[in-house]
């Protein structure tokens, strides 16, 4: 178990920075993605071969992410409304709250906690939240109860997701126990792959959008990196368009949310990421590019590593065989860990 090495070093604010530009990439990709083409995601279009507990646990799991979107877009919209009224500029992101949204946020949740004290399952009188001077109409009020409904229930849903992972074995056994893995990145992982298909790990990799391109590059959204590919559409015709080899939210999440919490949490895994960066940074090859793409390089790689090991402990627990990956087997490549 790599948790068995040492920790890395807590991160800088120059890290801290990049990784904020690398998760406004990955939202600001898939929020473009999802304007042009809301299906492009699927590239497996059926779910009858998926293993049906996981398949019940992906319902589980794309549930509650809906219900943190629909949370998030609320939360900025009453950000929006209060902002000023609470001596703040009003510009914000519709993409995700930042650390002053959050602010206004828990000033507002301070206001409303005091006009609710003591009152269930409905609204407090109008004219006690007017008390405050914060809220002044009946709409306000109820957007306030909507919002912090919606964040109740999102975390008794994670809390649920927590629950119900333990009755997947490599939860129990080897993610459960990988420092910067929490239940909810574990849940993702567990309803949107199927070990059994990915008979190498690079089929992982590949799922996941960490292959390297035909081009020699990493493998992105990029026009020249889509294939062809069939579909049925409305009419029951079949037709094909351009589309992508790999699952878009899954990478948004190991790259925007998994990454980000092994660096944080100064996990084993993080090492991987500083002793890469490292390389490239004293490697003439690399001199030209710029600190954000040599740190997007570095969790890539970063997460293909983690990836060797959960291939590892899937595969052993799920009673498949086991393969060297391909730069150790045909290569001779020692990647090493925790150094």
């Amino acid at each position: 178990m790599i948790n068995k090495l040492k920790s890395a070093r807590p991160i800088n604010e120059e890290t801290e920075e990049l990784l904020n530009k690398t998760i406004e990439e990955e939202e600001n990709e898939l929020n473009e993605l999802e304007e042009q083409d809301p299906h492009n995601d699927e590239i497996d279009n059926t779910v009858i071969d998926f293993p049906s507990d996981q398949l019940t646990l992906r319902t589980m799991v794309r549930g509650v992410y809906d219900l943190q979107k629909l949370r998030i877009m609320t939360g900025n919209r009453i950000v929006m409304q209060f902002k000023e009224r609470l001596g703040q500029s009003a510009g914000v992101k519709e993409s995700q709250l930042g650390d002053k949204e959050k602010k206004v946020l828990d000033s507002l949740r301070t206001h409303y906690k005091k006009i609710t004290d003591g009152v269930v399952d409905r609204l407090p009188n109008l004219e006690k939240a007017k008390e405050n001077g914060i809220i002044s109409n009946y709409i306000e009020l109820a957007l306030l109860e909507n919002y912090f409904s919606m964040e109740a229930r999102e975390a008794k849903s994670f809390r649920q997701i927590e629950k119900a992972l333990e009755d997947f074995e490599l939860y129990t056994e080897f993610l459960r126990g990988v420092r910067g893995v929490g239940p909810a990145i574990a849940g993702v992982i567990l309803s949107e792959m199927d070990i059994r298909k990915a008979t190498y790990v690079s089929s992982l990799w590949a799922y996941t959008g960490l292959d390297v391109a035909p081009d020699g590059k990493g493998r992105s959204m990029r026009k020249e990196h889509m294939i062809e590919r069939e579909y049925v559409d409305k009419n029951g015709e079949v037709k094909t368009k351009m589309s992508l080899t790999f699952k878009p939210h899954l990478k948004a999440k190991m790259i925007g949310v998994l990454a980000p919490s092994f660096l944080r949490s100064a996990s084993p895994y993080a090492n991987f990421y500083y002793n890469y960066k490292n390389r490239l940074d004293n490697h003439v090859e690399h001199k030209d590019k710029t600190k954000l793409h040599k740190h997007n390089m570095s969790l890539r790689y970063m997460i293909k590593r983690f990836y060797v090991d959960l291939y590892v402990n899937w595969r052993t627990v799920a009673g498949l065989p086991v393969h060297e990956e391909y730069s150790v087997a045909k290569l001779g490549i020692i990647h090493h860990k925790g150094d």
